[in-house]
């Protein structure tokens, strides 16, 4: 168990989303972000689970088979895109299982949320390239509107080939032609 540790991570991770929702002016956002995580459901598990270089949701989903810090969080937090996963209907009237489209607000707090995890997590071996990188890892199996990912990779992507400073100033643009 190591409560502190897992304090010092949570709020340095939020401290970082904070300042990138900051310079996209999401300040709401950027206050609000992970709130969640100092609950008692996720905050517990979260210290239990704690290794410091990666979410404690991974070590507590090993264990149990199911993360419920992270099933707390993800149903909390609409920067998540497992957050949109409905029930949808197809053109032909058939229903799945899938992604719904997020509200460009909640894509660019995930851009930012990405960049802080790939920072706290890995430090000094952080790149420009990471956050795309785990992103494109994990695209083929998970439910995320093609919209919504397409949003996301190319935010991402702009952030690897172009670094911070022309990654944000491509996300504060897709957020202003969407308000428009």
């Amino acid at each position: 168990m190591q409560p502190w540790a897992h304090l010092k991570t949570v709020t340095y991770h939020r401290y970082l989303v904070m300042r990138y929702c900051f310079r996209l002016g999401l300040y709401r956002q950027g206050l609000l972000h992970d709130m969640s995580k100092y609950a008692p459901a996720e905050f517990w598990r979260g210290a239990k689970y704690y290794q410091g270089y990666r979410s404690p949701n991974d070590a507590e989903r090993r264990e149990n088979g199911v993360s419920l810090a992270w099933l707390h969080h993800k149903g909390r937090n609409k920067h998540h895109f497992e957050y949109w996963i409905d029930y949808c209907i197809a053109p032909d009237g058939k229903v799945y299982m899938g992604g719904c489209r997020m509200p460009v607000r909640y894509v660019a707090e995930m851009f930012c949320d990405r960049i802080a995890a790939c920072r706290t997590y890995l430090g000094e071996q952080y790149t420009d390239a990471a956050a795309y990188d785990y992103y494109i890892r994990s695209k083929g199996h998970i439910l995320i509107h093609p919209e919504t990912g397409a949003m996301i990779e190319q935010m991402l992507f702009v952030l690897k080939e172009q670094g911070e400073e022309a990654a944000f100033a491509n996300v504060r643009r897709v957020l202003q032609e969407k308000k428009d």
